[in-house]
């Protein structure tokens, strides 16, 4: 029986993303996620990291990223946590509108919500932590 959560901290620096991916290959297999939920949770887990390194830190290695995870009975809760300024949700532009069908960034947080079951935003002046809630078949 595999512990009932988990915690992965890193710093901001893009070489860690193997770490991440390790991560998360292994907790989607404890928590017996499908093939489509697990590859799912590594596009969402990837991107939230990558939010928190590049847009909430600037790549200051500084500064950590954390992946929490709880096992439940019937889900898995997966937060990634950076130690940013924030930002309100609500600001984040739609990338379906055709004025940012083009922009180079601004989707992440859209795929996330369409990739995961359930999804939370918090965002506090000390940092973002968006919470991943997906349910085991």
């Amino acid at each position: 029986m595999h512990p009932d959560h988990e915690e992965l901290v890193i710093p901001s620096d893009f070489k860690h993303l193997p770490k991440v991916e390790k991560f998360i290959a292994s907790f989607c297999k404890k928590a017996k996620l499908t093939e489509d939920q697990s590859d799912n949770m590594a596009i969402a887990v990837t991107e939230l990291v990558n939010n928190g390194i590049i847009h909430a830190h600037k790549q200051d290695t500084s500064k950590n990223v954390t992946i929490h995870v709880q096992y439940e009975e019937d889900r898995i809760i997966v937060s990634v946590q950076d130690e940013g300024e924030g930002f309100d949700p609500k600001d984040i532009a739609n990338p379906t509108d055709p004025q940012n069908l083009w922009k180079q960034s601004g989707r992440g947080v859209f795929l996330v919500k369409n990739l995961i079951d359930e999804v939370e935003i918090e965002s506090t002046p000390t940092g973002t932590k968006v919470t991943l809630t997906e349910y085991i078949p």
